[in-house]
């Protein structure tokens, strides 16, 4: 018979694998198909043991990545709410709370309340590990939209002001990453992904074809 505990923890860990049912709406970036949301974890802890150098001298490196791989976990529940959609984003707290208070009451009590902390501090943004583990979960889908055309803004008309608005905590909480987005977005609305500030949106909500298009080399960022 399995210690009560252990099958507490496999049965979260069992659970925790439909995070890869999860689709986002960002394009992997080769542009055949879309992101899940565990692919999506992986890429940001990643992106944190490379670029921590880039972090406030006093940011835990350890904790930002276990608050990377918890941060989406609601989403099992909540569903991955595309940041530009306005309506969708009313209730989001809501939802990604119930789904909180469900995926990590499945855990033993006294692991629960560790992991449901590391997901309350992500949210809440108030410490330096919060704040670096955020500008990566900002910049990657910028790199893959950038790396893809244009991707989600152009399927969506998001115009440059949107993206920077999004892109704020970058220059907020890690400002030598900062030149990632004046040169992405400059060459992106040089290249037309994207339409340059104060000028017409296209119209069609479905600007990217469904086949696959060539990806642009990373040096044009």
């Amino acid at each position: 018979m399995i210690d009560p505990k252990l099958a507490q923890q496999l049965q979260f860990i069992v659970e925790i694998d439909k995070l890869k049912n999860i689709l986002r709406q960002n394009l992997i970036t080769d542009a055949s198909r879309r992101e899940n949301s565990a692919e999506h974890s992986w890429h940001l802890a990643m992106m944190a043991i490379v670029l921590v150098e880039y972090a406030p001298p006093e940011v835990d490196l350890l904790r930002v990545i276990k608050m990377l791989l918890v941060h989406d976990l609601v989403e099992i529940d909540a569903g991955d709410t595309f940041c530009y959609d306005v309506q969708g984003n009313e209730d989001k707290n809501l939802r990604e709370l119930q789904a909180a208070d469900r995926l990590f009451g499945l855990l033993p009590p006294e692991q629960s309340p560790e992991i449901r902390a590391i997901w309350d501090e992500f949210e809440a943004q108030q410490t330096a590990e919060a704040q670096f583990a955020t500008v990566l979960d900002r910049l990657q889908p910028f790199l893959q939209n950038q790396q893809t055309q244009g991707g989600t803004w152009r399927i969506h008309n998001i115009t440059p002001q949107q993206i920077e608005k999004r892109m704020a905590p970058i220059q907020a909480f890690a400002p030598a990453l900062w030149q990632i987005i004046e040169t992405g977005l400059e060459a992106s609305i040089k290249a037309g992904y994207i339409s340059a500030p104060n000028s017409s949106p296209d119209s069609s909500p479905e600007a990217i074809p469904d086949s696959t298009f060539s990806v642009p080399e990373l040096s044009s960022i």
